[in-house]
């Protein structure tokens, strides 16, 4: 398949960027700093002019398109799907079950229509309900939220570890009430969580783990793919993923009564396995439909062949791009906890100090870096302020579910304030897309000289505002 460059708006509809959740408000800070210096090894070549100033992009090679699809390898088992007309959940679903449980190393897994609703269908079997708070990490996607207010659940949210994007395990243990009945430990941007400590907290207060692996696809701490961690892990196949099907989501679990119950909800609620009544009786669980489709199944199996070669791929040029751009003042590269073997990296995050930047805003850095043939977001807007909370808290199942007080969205935001993601969100955070990834050392070092060249140049774009 012929490469094509995306631009962000075009990367943006390609995918509706569903799986990635972007925000749009800009940082307006104006600290001022010391005049730069050229740095790093690129430095002989950023004296081009801006492209925002009429100067040559650094780029203008395409780069990876996402999802890639081969038709000479990979459209024989979906042909035979097609032409077959089961189309419908039979055994190329099966098949793919077993082959996503296999590579993440857990003994079942039940394919579902997204990894939203793998997340609702693990909640509602870990008979999260009504009137309980589930735990969830103030960086992520809102995939992560709608799930908790779906089954009528509160979400609580938990600030992040500004170095790693994650959760921050010594926030948690104060967010814990009486009502605390789960925590969704979220591996956001395909950086893993520290988990070892997430589940000591868990074990403690007796919380369901539910891990939100959504972006995580093949991440490992100490060799052990996440998802596998806790009572259950979720996915997500959307277009955006490192494994794409367009949509699609996936649950895994040891625990074999559990998972049943998932395939029993996935399917109206009619028996399967332990969830089994008198014949006759028919559907026994509440329940609803989320079965995945053959077709679906066949194009994940096709793209599943080479995960674990565009996973190693990213993560060398992750390393690569890391080591050239956190040489430059203002640009600090996410973090990767010391047990982490491995990250998905379905984003490449960094924090963008606009004081090292002569008080450059964040927008304008990121319109400089674009059409210097470097398309980049900013990220999430903050989850925990959002006017959906207040719309669902003022539906008649919450009025009737919870008290008053719970439900008073000013002293709700009070209670979820969440200062680090707050600052992550608004001034600091800029993303690559992991496509970008998949590309050669030269794309990695077309990235940094980008970014050093706007660093040395930032007074000049400061003067043209």
């Amino acid at each position: 398949m012929k490469n094509r460059h995306f631009s962000r708006r075009e990367f943006i509809k390609r995918h509706s960027l569903t799986g990635l959740g972007v925000a749009l408000t800009p940082s307006l800070l104006t600290q001022a700093a010391p005049a730069p210096a050229p740095i790093g090894p690129f430095s002989h070549s950023v004296a081009e002019p801006l492209a925002l100033l009429g100067g040559k992009p650094v780029r203008a090679k395409e780069w990876p398109t996402w999802p890639i699809w081969k038709s000479e390898t990979d459209e024989k088992q979906l042909l035979d799907v097609i032409r077959s007309g089961v189309w419908s959940r039979a055994n190329v679903v099966t098949e793919f079950e077993t082959k996503w449980a296999a590579t993440v190393g857990s003994k079942r897994c039940l394919s579902v229509v997204n990894g939203t609703n793998a997340l609702v269908a693990s909640l509602a079997q870990f008979n999260i309900r009504g009137g309980d708070e589930v735990l969830v990490p103030a960086y992520t996607f809102i995939g992560t939220v709608a799930p908790v207010l779906a089954t009528g659940a509160m979400p609580v949210f938990v600030d992040i570890d500004p170095e790693t994007f994650q959760i921050d395990p010594a926030k948690i243990e104060a967010k814990i009430t009486p009502r605390t009945r789960a925590i969704i430990p979220v591996h956001i941007l395909g950086l893993p969580v520290d988990m070892k400590k997430v589940l000591a907290i868990a074990k403690k207060h007796n919380l369901v783990v539910i891990e939100d692996a959504c972006q995580a696809h093949m991440a490992e701490i100490d060799h052990q793919k996440v998802g596998t961690f806790g009572d259950a892990g979720c996915f997500s196949f959307q277009n955006s993923k490192n494994m794409a099907i367009g949509e699609g989501g996936a649950i895994v679990s040891n625990n074999d009564a559990f998972m049943d119950r998932c395939f029993s909800y996935h399917n109206y609620g009619n028996p399967y396995g332990t969830v089994s009544g008198v014949i006759g009786i028919g559907t026994l669980i509440q329940g609803t439909k989320l079965r995945l489709t053959e077709y679906q199944a066949a194009i994940g199996l096709a793209l599943l062949k080479r995960l674990d070669a565009e996973t190693t791929t990213r993560n060398e040029n992750a390393a690569y791009l890391k080591a050239k751009i956190e040489k430059i003042p203002g640009i600090v590269p996410y973090k990767l906890y010391a047990d982490v073997t491995r990250a998905a990296f379905h984003l490449f995050p960094f924090r963008f100090h606009q004081n090292e930047f002569k008080g450059l805003s964040r927008e304008l850095f990121i319109k400089a870096l674009t059409a210097e043939g470097v398309p980049c977001l900013k990220g999430y807007a903050p989850l925990n302020k959002m006017p959906y909370l207040d719309d669902t808290f003022k539906s008649k199942n919450y009025q009737k579910m919870y008290p008053k007080e719970m439900l008073d969205f000013k002293a709700y935001l009070d209670r979820n304030q969440c200062p680090q993601n707050d600052r992550i969100c608004n001034e600091e955070a800029v993303w690559l897309t992991q496509n970008m990834l998949l590309g050669t050392r030269q794309d990695m070092n077309d990235i940094a000289r980008a970014i050093e060249k706007i660093y040395t140049q930032a007074d000049k774009l400061m003067a043209q505002k």
